[in-house]
């Protein structure tokens, strides 16, 4: 018979994350093996390697704050918080020791090891959620925002959607058979072009039109005479959003699907756009031929029709930020070619170059303009008259199409960032050799660069300048390193927001300055210590580990943590836009659930570990 203690116990068990997915009887059991631990202020229990008795710890009330054995703040954990988790580990797996000191009268419920190993084994779904390391974890923790059955057609495999109409012909074969080959029984609008087995071709429809019959082509030649060559392949088992990003990125209508390198299937827009939610995805096709602003300005709703497929089909946030920037990309292109056709052809050579999160294709529903204009070193004054005109229109047909005019004016329309390589290249020269407040603010923004659209060459230029100066500057790296560590992750209470020491105490959280941006920093300093010159955030700190500056453990962990913040940030963003509510990046802390709360907190101690290790390995003393 369940005791007294052991309901209370129950009762508050069934309603916390993950138990509340088990059914009652198999809590009630947990439960009642159960025990309370009471801690008065002050009082600690502490963890090291050969704990006899392990258990998984769940504050009732009270509140604890976890210790380093060189007494560094760990986390801090309130009410519904759990810990002991690495320590439900085999002990050769287990992590060094911690004390977890009561800062508030406390009351614990202590759930034996081997209880848990027990329910983990009848129930292995719930295996990831208390394994020993945070990746496993977090990982668990991304792929539970989004239920299985949400995520649909994103997340079929290419194999399920594609068409088994295909044509596959030789690259010997004359242009008149491989058309007879399309209108044929496969009825195909495209055929797959081979040699030996190998996928060499691909000759559409359109291309019959285009290339053939407009030109007069003679219809006996070979094939291979008007095919493209080296076309882009999937393979069957690969994600349909994987596909429709790469139809998006290379502007493509048709991609052979292939398994163990034979041709199976083949997927086509057609095949997509019959399902409204991907339909919208193919707005880059739209954006392409509008013909004025206010044409473009018309589509500007269908962005976040495609921000909340992404965000519903729990794509990873690289993904997105892919998609999202292409579609910025072909919003920033079509504007580019329309402001030309206003005003004329340019007076010289220039590059239309993207910063910040549009650079590191990490665009999201609340990215602002950051942007600059680098003109060929030989434009006159008459010249910049010209591009001061292009980049104020530039900007605000962006601005006319949802994407906001930058509030510190980082963008070409400003006069101090349209300029020729060579004053571009001054600047970078300043602020990589004296790295204060204000040139650490400009440098970044436009640390990360890319070019959108003109001579892309004079951003290459620009970027192999400003990585050599910064090779050639080793105190720059440490000015980098103190000023991204000087914001630290909330390691507080989240029910009364209680932040590390020199935090603010506010009633929501800025999930951006507090989060996100500590984890691109840390990205671009743990790149350039390797001597990279990537962008994207991810990318970087693999980039790290292969040359040797990051241990492969800690990138895990540290990209585990990006995927679940900025997986909560979009679902947080996505929330208030279904409900009529502006978007943003401040989430009151009532807001979050017990397993948001949780895993938000595992994520921010791990930023908070590798603010630590940057600071040892790259500031330098006074």
């Amino acid at each position: 018979m369940e005791n007294s203690a052991s309901n209370n116990i129950l009762d508050f068990l069934i309603h916390l994350d993950p138990f509340d997915q088990l059914p009652r009887d198999i809590v009630a059991t947990l439960a009642s093996t159960a025990s309370v631990k009471y801690l008065a202020k002050g009082e600690s229990i502490s963890f090291h390697a050969f704990c006899e008795q392990r258990y998984l710890y769940i504050i009732r009330k009270g509140a604890i704050e976890q210790r380093t054995p060189l007494n560094k703040l760990r986390a801090r954990l309130g009410e519904e918080d759990q810990f002991g988790f690495t320590f439900l580990a085999p002990l050769r797996d287990s992590e060094d020791g911690y004390r977890a000191e009561a800062i508030d009268d406390t009351l614990l419920y202590l759930i034996p090891h081997e209880h848990i190993l027990d329910l983990c084994e009848q129930h292995p779904e719930l295996h990831d959620y208390f394994a020993a390391t945070a990746k496993t974890r977090l990982d668990s923790a991304v792929r539970s925002i989004v239920k299985k059955e949400d995520k649909g057609l994103f997340f079929r495999s290419v194999g399920e959607v594609a068409s088994e109409n295909i044509a596959v012909a030789k690259h010997t074969d004359s242009i008149m058979t491989v058309a007879a080959t399309m209108c044929g029984k496969q009825k195909s609008s495209c055929a797959v072009i081979v040699t030996q087995g190998e996928v060499v071709g691909l000759v559409t429809d359109r291309d019959m039109t285009q290339q053939v019959v407009a030109k007069g082509i003679d219809i006996h030649l070979p094939v291979h005479h008007v095919m493209t060559t080296n076309p882009i392949l999937i393979n069957s088992e690969d994600k349909v959003i994987q596909a429709i990003s790469l139809m998006l990125q290379y502007n493509i209508r048709c991609l052979p699907v292939v398994s163990d390198h034979k041709v199976v299937g083949l997927l086509t827009t057609t095949h997509l756009v019959h399902n409204h939610r991907t339909q919208s995805l193919f707005l880059i096709e739209k954006i392409k031929y509008a013909n004025s602003i206010s044409a473009l300005a018309a589509l500007r709703e269908e962005k976040q029709v495609i921000f909340q497929a992404l965000v519903e089909s729990g794509v990873s946030a690289e993904i997105h930020g892919q998609v999202m920037s292409m579609i910025m990309d072909a919003f920033t292109r079509r504007i580019i070619q329309l402001t030309e056709e206003l005003l004329g052809p340019p007076p010289c050579e220039y590059a239309w170059m993207v910063a910040g999160s549009h650079a590191r294709n990490e665009v999201h529903m609340l990215s602002d303009q950051d942007s600059g204009l680098v003109l060929d070193d030989n434009a006159s004054e008459d010249d910049r008259v010209y591009f001061a005109q292009f980049a104020t229109r530039v900007c605000n047909g962006l601005a006319a199409i949802g994407y906001p005019l930058c509030s510190g004016k980082y963008m070409a329309a400003t006069p101090k960032w349209n300029q020729k390589v060579s004053r571009w290249k001054d600047y970078y020269s300043k602020w990589v050799a004296s790295p204060e407040y204000n040139k650490l603010l400009s440098i970044s923004v436009f640390m990360e660069v890319r070019s959108v659209y003109g001579k892309s060459e004079l951003v290459d230029n620009l970027q192999e300048h400003l990585h050599q100066t910064i090779t050639a500057s080793p105190r720059f790296l440490s000015a980098l390193t103190r000023d991204a560590i000087e914001t630290s992750p909330p390691l507080g209470i989240f029910n009364s927001l209680v932040l590390e020491k020199g935090g603010q105490n506010s009633n929501t959280l800025n999930i951006k300055k507090f989060a996100l941006n500590l984890i691109i920093d840390l990205a671009r300093i743990y790149c350039l210590s390797a001597g990279g010159s990537l962008t994207g955030t991810e990318e970087r700190f693999q980039y790290a580990v292969k040359h040797g500056t990051l241990s492969q453990a800690s990138c895990d962990n540290i990209i585990g943590a990006y995927r679940f913040i900025t997986q909560v940030r979009f679902k947080h963003q996505l929330n208030a836009l279904t409900q009529g509510n502006e978007a943003n990046n401040n989430i009151r802390p009532d807001e979050f659930s017990s397993f948001e709360r949780k895993h938000l907190k595992e994520a921010f101690k791990i930023i908070s570990e590798l603010q630590d290790v940057a600071k040892l390995k790259f500031v330098q003393g006074p």
